[in-house]
């Protein structure tokens, strides 16, 4: 039994999954808008036609160019007069200027999954820890939220159980 004004681990753990649920809601919601949009990357889904322009260094091999473009897999269809051909543009190996038509998300989109696919030499990667950090909290401080012995808690229970097995069917899929 809790002696008055002194409050259980319980108590707090309420508060601060509560807190932190609040204090992330905003990156939650760009995570979850930017992984949706992620899993369509190799689809056209809510991206325009964009003409690209590029001053590239003379010269270029076609594997060089294929990686300064990030075009995978760059296949040249034709050659003529020191212009090379391929899918959807052509790259001048005199100027060394290339133009391409590319298909593009929305500004913002990209910045959604900029900062989804942030990498530790990003500025902003500190920032994105934090955030997993405070996921991985909301996930354990949940099993706080009920009694041990309580009803609610068991379907708690059963609910991480079915969640983690689930998990792990798909990773072995």
């Amino acid at each position: 039994m809790e002696q008055k004004g002194k409050k259980s681990l319980n108590h707090y753990m309420r508060s601060l999954h509560r807190d932190v649920g609040f204090f992330i809601i905003g990156l939650t919601i760009i995570y979850s808008v930017s992984g949706i949009v992620l899993i369509y990357r190799d689809t056209n889904f809510l991206k325009h036609e964009a003409v690209v322009e590029k001053k590239l260094s003379p010269n270029m091999e076609v594997p060089e160019l294929g990686s300064m473009l990030h075009i995978r897999d760059l296949k040249v269809s034709k050659s003529e007069g020191g212009i090379l051909y391929f899918q959807n543009g052509n790259y001048n190996k005199v100027t060394g200027v290339a133009t391409y038509s590319s298909n593009e998300l929305p500004s913002f989109l990209n910045k959604f999954n900029s900062l989804h696919k942030s990498s530790s030499k990003s500025s902003i990667h500190l920032f994105t820890t934090i955030f997993g950090i405070l996921l991985l909290f909301l996930a354990i401080s949940s099993f706080w939220m009920f009694k041990a012995n309580s009803k609610l808690f068991r379907r708690g229970m059963i609910l991480a159980g079915a969640g983690i097995v689930v998990s792990i069917i798909l990773l072995v899929i």
